[in-house]
This record gives C-alpha cells, structure tokens and sequence, in this order.
C-alpha cells in the first residue's frame, strides 16, 4: 500500500479497500509548466494532486484566457470529474504552475471505486461541489467586481513575503481582463504608494491599503 494515500488531503477516511487499490498506483512529479491536458483532449483518468498547483484555464475565440480555478492537494479539477462522468472532452487547458506531484486513476478504477466506495465517492463529490462554487465565483467577480478589485485580491492571495512573480500579461488572464487594463491599474497603484513593480514581479508596499482596495464591490463602467 502506497505511502501517499496516507498522506493525501481528503483521504484521511478512506476504506481500506479503496485504499489498497489506490496505493497500487506510483505517483508522479511533473515541471512546472508542463500541459495536463488541452481542449479536445479525451478525459483519461482521475487526477489526484498530492503537491504543487494546476491552473485550469478557458480560451476565448478572440485569444483571451481566463484562470477558472486553481487545482491544489485535496482538491479536483471540475472538467476531469464531469469528463468521467459524464464522457465529454475537456474544453480547458491545465498547466502546472508550480513543480508538481499528482497520481492519475485510470477511469477504469475511478468507475469502479465510484461504485464500490461510500467514501471515495464522497472525496469525489464534495471536492467536485467545492471546485464548482470556485468557478461560481469567478463568474460572479468577473461580472460584478472592478478590475481593481479582482487584481489587488490576486495580488496579495499570490504574495510571498510580499512579492508576486507574475507578467501583466498572467495577472490578466487570472483575473479575467486584458494586460493594458491590468498595467494601467498597476502603474495607478504604484503611483498611490501600493506596489513597486518591477520586470516580471511586484512587490506589495502597502498591503493594508490593497487589502482596502479589494474590497469594492462596483463592477467598471
């Protein structure tokens, strides 16, 4: 029985069984960057995060991207349980934003765990109403919530020790905008005293007075 069972999030009361058949599987580290899966793919299997973080993203028809959620240990990717499910093809792309560690449940065991397993179905369901009120409320700031709002919140949720490594370009896409829209909100906020941008990062100044700022609630006009 693998070791990793044991330590996965969201597992901790898993039967014996279901256990037994998830520790046959060996778990493994990919690059940060590397590409999960891409619109069109076909849904092979259940991933299982133990390390790292996977962004899923959607792709407009004019070129546009937009973060859906964030895939972190514990959690799971909305698109991979409905592809199951459900059958149908991912319509996102996933890529790993961090160097990462996952285990993938070949559909076949998932199919048969679903069925057999009160609480590996109850992993899958609760994690899968979790990542579904995620991507909620990303449509709900997205419509009703300023640029402004949405990208001091990003910045300080993706903080450490202060400082965000990140392009204009990937805050747009997380937040939903455009790179000019988030460079002029940044070049506004560093002339308030907030942030001290700089080539491929910022570094948050004033981390009260952002936490303000991402607290308005009035969409742009």
């Amino acid at each position: 029985m693998g070791d990793w069972t044991l330590k996965a999030l969201g597992l901790e009361r898993l039967d014996e069984v279901a256990r037994e058949k998830l520790g046959a599987l060996s778990p493994v580290v990919l690059p940060r960057g590397h590409v999960l899966f891409r619109p069109g793919d076909p849904v092979r299997g259940f991933v299982m995060a133990l390390s790292g973080r996977v962004g899923v993203y959607l792709s407009g028809a004019n070129g546009r991207e937009l973060l859906l959620y964030s895939v972190e240990p514990g959690q799971t990717c909305v698109q991979t349980t409905l592809g199951l499910l459900g059958e149908q093809q991912y319509i996102g792309e996933a890529i790993a934003e961090t160097d990462i560690s996952v285990v993938l449940v070949p559909r076949e065991m998932f199919v048969e765990l679903m069925a057999q397993s009160d609480r590996f179905r109850g992993f899958v369901f609760s994690a899968f109403a979790e990542r579904l009120n995620t991507v909620m409320q990303v449509l709900e700031k997205v419509a009703f919530v300023t640029v402004e709002a949405r990208l001091a919140q990003c910045l300080l949720e993706r903080a450490r020790e202060g400082e965000i490594k990140a392009t204009h370009a990937e805050l747009a896409t997380i937040i939903g905008s455009s790179r000019e829209v988030v460079s002029r909100r940044v070049e506004a906020m560093a002339k308030s005293g907030l942030l001290k941008p700089d080539r491929g990062s910022i570094r948050i100044l004033d981390p009260r007075a952002l936490a303000l700022r991402a607290q308005y609630e009035t969409r742009d006009i």
